[in-house]
C-alpha cells in the first residue's frame, strides 16, 4: 500500500480523499492556492502545501509544480479526484514516465475515451449502442447540413473534445445549421484547444442514467448499478438518484452489460462512469465515459455499501477487486442535491463571500461531503459547490422526505444558496412521480402539466404550504438565504400556488 499520497485537487472532492486515506493509514497532502489558504482540505490533511496563486492555471492546473511537488515530498502517488487533471492524458502520460503512481485510469485508456468522436467509434465496433451520428468530425457547413437531413432534425452538435456540457448546440433546420456549427467550433476550441465537431440525432425527452463500473489491473470488471442523473441545468446535474426509479431489472440488465464492454473495449481499470441516453421506450444510447470518480458518486456507494475512494486506491496500488459482482446487492435508494453557493433568483449568479456560519444536517440515512466550514471563503476563482448532501431510506419516497428534511436544517449564513430552489424541485409532483427526462429545468416555468397539478392537486398545495412555513417558522436557523427569505419565498410562493 502507498505511504503518501499527493491529492492533487480542493474542496470536498479533497477532503473525500483525506478521510478514505486516514481510514487505509496513509499520510495525505494537500495543495492550496491563494484563496484556498484556509480552506478546510489544507487544515484535514496531514500536510499542506502552497502551490501557487488563486487562478487554476496558476495552481491547481500547474501540472510542472504539481509533478515537481510530488516528488519533492516522496509521494508515491497522486489522487486527481476531478475535474482539474483527472482526465488530461497528457498528465496521467506524465506521471506514469515519473514513477509515481497516477489512481486511475492509464493514459491510453483516457486518450481512447477522450475524444467523442474515437469512443462512438470504438462502441460501436464492441456491440455498444450509440446515438445515430457522424464517427468523425464534421469538415464544413455543406457535410453537415447533408449528413444531418439524412438523420432528421433536430440534430445536436458537440465538440468531440467536449465535456461538461460545453460546446453544445440543438439545430432544428437547415437555416440554423452555419451560425451552430460556427459558435460550437468556436467554443470548442475556446474551452478544449481543438475545434473538431461532430454530429448526432437529437434524442426527444431523454434520460440521463449512467452506469459506476470499476476495474482492477488483473481484467476484473464490476458494475455497482445506474444513477438517474436526468436533473440538470445548463448540462450540468444538481440532483442525482441511484438506482433510477424508470430502469426496470430487465433494462437494467441490458445497460450494465453494455457499461462493461463499453470499459473493456478500452482496456480499463479503476473507477468510471459510461453515461447513457434513454428514450421513453427504454432504449439507450451511449453518450460518453467519465475515466475518473464521478461528483454523485456518493449515491451509488449508499446503496450498495462499497466505498469507491478507497477501493480506487486499492486498485492503484496494485490490489483486486475486493468483491464479486454477485456479492453487491442494491438497497434502497440514495439521493444527492448539489449546495451551490449562487442566487436562484437572480440567474444562477455565484454569491461569493465568507461563510460565517456554516452548520450541517445530521441523523440517519444523512451524510454531507463537504469542503468548507464557518470562516471559509466562497472564491470567485473556482466552482461555487459547497458541498453535497446525499440522503438515503429504504425507499424513494422516504429518502424525499428525508432530503427536504436536511436541506430545511442545513445552516449556511453569509452567502446565497440554491437549498430554496431543490426544496422546489423536490416538492414538484412531476420530481416525486419520476416522470422527468433532461429538459425538465429547462421547462420549468412553462410545463403546463405541473401549472396544473400545482393549482388543482389540494395535496400538493398542501406539502408547498407545509415547506413554506416551516420555512419562515425557521428563518433564524435557516439563514443561508437572503436577509429577506421570507420576502423571497412569498414571491415564489405567489408565482407557483396561487
Amino acid at each position: 500500500m502507498f505511504k503518501k499520497i499527493l491529492i492533487a485537487n480542493r474542496g470536498e472532492i479533497a477532503v473525500r480523499i483525506i478521510n478514505a486515506c486516514k481510514e487505509l493509514g496513509i499520510k495525505s497532502s494537500a495543495i492550496y492556492s491563494d484563496a484556498d489558504i484556509t480552506s478546510l482540505h489544507t487544515r484535514l490533511a496531514d500536510e499542506a502545501h502552497y502551490i501557487g496563486a488563486s487562478p487554476a492555471s496558476e495552481s491547481y492546473l500547474n501540472k510542472n509544480k504539481i509533478l515537481e511537488l510530488a516528488k519533492n515530498i516522496g509521494a508515491d502517488a497522486i489522487h486527481p479526484g476531478y475535474g482539474f487533471f483527472s482526465e488530461n492524458a497528457s498528465f496521467i502520460e506524465d506521471v506514469e514516465k515519473s514513477g509515481i503512481t497516477f489512481i486511475g485510469p492509464s493514459s491510453n485508456s483516457v486518450k481512447m475515451m477522450g475524444s467523442k468522436t474515437a469512443a462512438r467509434t470504438l462502441m460501436t465496433k464492441n456491440g455498444v449502442p450509440v446515438v445515430p451520428g457522424t464517427l468523425e468530425a464534421i469538415k464544413n457547413v455543406e457535410e453537415g447540413i447533408e449528413i444531418a437531413e439524412k438523420i432528421g432534425f433536430p440534430v445536436l452538435l458537440k465538440a468531440s473534445a467536449g465535456g461538461g456540457g460545453k460546446g453544445m448546440r440543438k439545430v432544428s433546420n437547415n437555416e440554423e445549421f452555419k451560425s451552430a456549427f460556427e459558435a460550437t467550433k468556436r467554443e470548442a476550441l475556446k474551452s478544449f484547444a481543438n475545434d473538431d465537431v461532430y454530429l448526432e440525432k437529437f434524442i426527444e425527452k431523454p434520460k440521463h442514467i449512467e452506469v459506476q463500473i470499476i476495474a482492477d489491473k488483473f481484467g476484473n470488471y464490476r458494475h455497482l448499478f445506474e444513477r438517474e442523473c436526468s436533473i440538470q441545468r445548463r448540462h450540468q446535474k444538481i440532483i442525482e438518484e441511484a438506482p433510477s426509479s424508470f430502469v426496470d431489472e430487465e433494462t437494467r440488465t441490458k445497460i450494465t452489460s453494455a457499461a462493461i464492454k463499453a470499459a473493456q473495449s478500452c482496456g480499463y481499470f479503476n473507477a468510471g462512469t459510461i453515461e447513457f441516453l434513454m428514450d421513453d421506450n427504454k432504449e439507450f444510447y451511449f453518450l460518453e465515459m467519465n475515466t475518473r470518480i464521478q461528483v454523485e458518486h456518493p449515491v451509488t456507494e449508499l446503496i450498495s455499501g462499497i466505498d469507491l475512494v478507497r477501493e480506487q486506491i486499492s486498485i492503484a496500488a496494485g490490489n483486486k477487486i475486493s468483491f464479486n459482482q454477485d456479492e453487491i446487492v442494491k438497497k434502497g435508494y440514495a439521493i444527492e442535491c448539489r449546495i451551490y453557493a449562487e442566487d436562484s433568483e437572480n440567474n444562477f449568479l455565484p454569491s461569493t463571500g465568507k461563510i460565517l456560519q456554516y452548520k450541517e444536517p445530521n441523523g440517519p440515512g444523512v451524510r454531507v461531503d463537504s469542503g468548507f466550514a464557518s470562516g471559509s471563503e466562497i472564491s470567485i476563482y473556482y466552482d461555487p459547490m459547497i458541498a453535497k448532501l446525499i440522503c438515503w431510506d429504504s425507499n424513494r419516497g422516504n429518502a424525499i422526505s428525508r432530503m427536504k428534511r436536511a436541506l430545511n436544517d442545513f445552516q449556511i449564513s453569509g452567502i446565497t444558496t440554491n437549498i430554496d430552489y431543490l426544496l422546489y424541485i423536490l416538492s414538484l409532483e412531476s420530481f416525486v412521480d419520476g416522470k422527468y427526462d433532461i429538459n425538465f429545468i429547462d421547462n420549468l416555468n412553462t410545463n403546463k402539466d405541473d401549472s396544473k397539478n400545482r393549482t388543482n392537486n389540494s395535496e400538493e398545495i398542501e406539502l408547498a404550504a407545509s415547506v413554506f412555513l416551516s420555512l419562515i417558522k425557521n428563518n433564524k436557523k435557516v439563514s443561508n438565504r437572503k436577509s429577506n427569505s421570507s420576502k423571497s419565498l412569498s414571491n415564489w410562493w405567489e408565482q407557483n400556488y396561487e
